[in-house]
């Protein structure tokens, strides 16, 4: 199968057009800018819509009105972008309507800077906007899950009616990797919620007011139910190198690369260390790591942030054993000599028998 040299941002693009996007509203802000140029020039050969906005208000307003017809639409920016779409994405959550966001993120807070970050976390799998809610995240780690988790992306927002995030960083937006596109096709399930015109049938009415109070429980309930659901049947994650860990390292996206490399170097110095990565961010893959830490003695989490996932980690851990924190910030980028370094200080409190 073809191979093509891509840039992650351009290769989820191109997978979002394979599966059937044909629209795309955004608004530039470095470092996602090459997603809307690339749809700029691709949508026109499609038969498809691009549109850049007068802002991301309105961007993601726009998605509304699209996802409202049953269209298969995305919008993309980076973090104080995705920080001007809230209202808009908890509108579309509770008019339960599907569309696909990206954010690469960059570094925080405020405009803070253009390199990468993972800072966005909290406002990604929290619910961002008001209310409550909840989005389907998907963390990919290469520039091939940036195209095959842009299509699951599609595939999942359609199955659940709910917006999905597609949660990566500057680093993987930028980066040039091979990727095979030929096995992403569209599969679009029928949507007779749809506004498509009320001709032989009684109109659908999508909206996010409810004044009756008990109404509107029903209909948060009838959501949370959905998130339940979510959390049964859709959680994804990797392991490497877990087989009689002691010590387990979590970490996503483009820092659990990082981290396999360290866990690597611990092994072959008989570390027994193994790496868990979510590539479900919501749903969290609590009762996974929950198992694996039966066993383990300690866990560290690696993050490019002051730390965010360690909160879902800890409480997936539920004080079974001391969960340490390592992170960079402001665009810093950890190295495998520095995770290494945490971890074999980690080894020696181990044999030692200290606690932490």
């Amino acid at each position: 199968m073809e191979k093509l040299l891509m840039k992650g941002n351009e290769a989820i693009g191109e997978a979002a057009l394979k599966v059937g996007c044909r629209f795309f509203f955004g608004y530039p802000i470095t470092p996602q800018n090459e997603l809307p140029a690339y749809m700029a020039r691709r949508m026109p050969e499609v038969g498809g819509t691009y549109l850049q906005a007068e802002s991301e208000l309105a961007a993601i307003n726009m998605v509304y009105g699209a996802a409202g017809t049953g269209a298969r639409v995305m919008t993309s920016s980076s973090s104080p972008g995705i920080s001007l779409k809230q209202e808009g994405i908890s509108y579309l959550t509770g008019a339960e309507l599907p569309c696909v966001i990206v954010n690469i993120v960059r570094c925080g807070p405020g405009l803070g800077g253009i390199l990468a970050s993972q800072g966005d976390y909290f406002q990604a799998t929290r619910g961002g906007g008001h209310g409550d809610y909840r989005l389907i995240v998907l963390a990919p780690a290469s520039v091939q899950e940036m195209a095959e988790l842009t299509a699951l992306a599609f595939e999942l927002s359609d199955k659940y009616r709910n917006p999905a995030m597609v949660l990566a960083d500057a680093i993987l937006g930028q980066m040039m990797e091979p990727v095979r596109l030929g096995d992403l096709k569209a599969k679009e399930p029928s949507k007779p919620w749809a506004t498509t015109g009320a001709q032989g049938r009684t109109p659908n009415i999508i909206n996010s007011l409810e004044i009756v109070p008990e109404l509107l429980e029903t209909h948060n309930r009838k959501l949370q139910e959905k998130y339940a659901r979510m959390e049964r049947t859709e959680i994804r994650w990797e392991g490497y190198r877990l087989e009689g860990a002691k010590i387990i390292v979590a970490a996503y996206g483009v820092t659990a690369r990082i981290v396999r490399s360290a866990v690597a170097q611990a092994r072959e110095e008989g570390i027994p260390v193994g790496l868990f990565r979510p590539i479900t961010l919501y749903p969290f893959p609590t009762g996974q790591l929950c198992a694996l830490t039966r066993e383990a003695a300690r866990c560290l989490v690696v993050e490019m942030s002051a730390g965010q996932m360690v909160d879902d980690v800890r409480l997936a851990v539920e004080g079974r054993c001391p969960v340490e924190f390592y992170g960079r910030m402001g665009g810093m980028v950890p190295t495998p000599r520095e995770i290494l370094g945490v971890i074999r200080q980690m080894a020696v409190s181990l044999q030692g028998g200290t606690s932490a």
